[in-house]
């Protein structure tokens, strides 16, 4: 099990502040092997498909470069452009399997550790040269991975090449018999599949070497219980942080209580400065509830949602705000309150019966102290 500098064990996965902070140092999980075997397998399909047109480019680079003009041999005028032209084309001959090999160079490491630029991992870092540092990456897991690795490779490649040269001894040996061109062309053809075929032997090692990576990195990044107690202490304690903290919290609070407005049997309105939102239900409820409640914006978007549900809404200001100021969500209208809600509430049944003598009830009683923003929710409860 990992343990930090301190000796502690390192038992709790990175959290996104640890990753983000490892990405800005430079510590992504790299696989040379990948890398390797993605570059090699590019640069031998490109002479797969390609390789003829680059030989014969470069075929006939050879001969007008042994081929000289005498009066290029004794003008050095001459001969110089010469030389310039020569390497010009040979540059332009070669160049488009530079551009394949460094294009796969650079897309290579992001496949495994995704794209990242870190201008602190080229910051020099004296501890490197510290020998006793040297020895312990030497001799640890990630120094004798590698070890084993190379070792590796080189058996795996060895006896890879060994089959596949073995199995064209004859062709080989048929070689001296042919046209020197199709001798060279042959050649040509064998060069390159024996390098896609030591190739692909890489996979064995690059299918070991990625997951290993990924997971080598991980444990580098693993934390202690200390280092996450710390880490939450920092965070919670910055005054963004809280407050972003709260603002999702409401929002999640303003949601839950946005999806009771469809329960509700009726809307009580200021009518535009409060919304309150009650239910009540005779064989599970001892008094009806407040299932949502707002002012201004949250108000009419209660009324909105009302509107879009068919729910009853009725205008009764003291009511309305009496409740707004006295009832938490999910919690029982107050006592005083019972008679001017039950009124309501029968208009609203009586409404849903479509009774042709129903009114709208006058007489509401709302205690003047629940009218009062200033007076605390306790006082208010204690009064009931």
């Amino acid at each position: 099990m990992a343990e930090n500098e301190n000796g502690q064990e390192q038992t709790e996965q990175p959290t996104a502040k640890r990753l983000r902070e490892a990405r800005e140092k430079g510590q992504v999980a790299r696989s040379r092997e990948f890398n390797t075997l993605v570059i090699l397998i590019a640069g031998g399909v490109f002479l797969l498909f390609l390789g003829g047109d680059l030989a014969g480019g470069l075929s006939a680079l050879l001969t007008d470069a042994l081929t000289l003009e005498r009066s290029l041999i004794y003008d050095p005028g001459l001969l110089l452009p010469y030389l310039r032209d020569l390497m010009t084309r040979a540059l332009l001959i070669v160049a488009p399997l530079f551009v394949v090999m460094m294009t796969i160079a650079i897309l290579g490491p992001i496949l495994i550790g995704g794209a990242n630029f870190s201008a602190k991992a080229f910051a020099p870092k004296f501890s490197k040269l510290n020998p006793i540092t040297g020895i312990k990456r030497v001799f640890s897991v990630q120094g004798l991975m590698e070890l084993v690795k190379s070792l590796g490779k080189f058996v795996l490649v060895g006896l890879v090449a060994g089959l596949a040269i073995s199995g064209i001894w004859e062709s080989l040996m048929h070689l001296g018999e042919l046209p020197v061109e199709v001798a060279i062309t042959r050649t040509g053809e064998m060069a390159v599949n024996l390098f896609l075929i030591a190739s692909a032997a890489l996979l064995l090692v690059a299918a070991i070497d990625v997951p290993f990576q990924l997971y080598n990195h991980n444990k580098q990044l693993k934390m202690t219980l200390q280092e996450i107690k710390d880490e939450f202490k920092e965070s919670d304690g910055k005054p963004e942080v809280k407050g972003r903290i709260r603002q999702m919290q409401m929002e999640m609070s303003r949601r839950r209580m946005m999806s009771e407005v469809p329960n509700a049997d009726v809307i009580i309105t200021n009518p535009t400065h409060y919304a309150v939102a009650i239910a009540y239900a005779a064989a599970t409820m001892r008094a009806p509830h407040l299932l949502a409640k707002g002012a201004d914006d949250v108000a009419a978007a209660i009324r909105e949602l009302a509107e879009t549900h068919d729910i009853p809404r009725i205008e009764a200001p003291r009511v309305a705000r009496a409740i707004y100021f006295t009832t938490e969500i999910g919690q029982e209208i107050p006592n005083g309150l019972f008679v001017a809600v039950a009124r309501l509430l029968a208009y609203v049944y009586q409404l849903k019966r479509e009774d042709p003598e129903v009114e709208m009830p006058d007489d509401l009683p709302v205690p003047e102290e629940y009218l009062d923003p200033r007076v605390s929710r306790q006082a208010r409860r204690e009064a009931r």
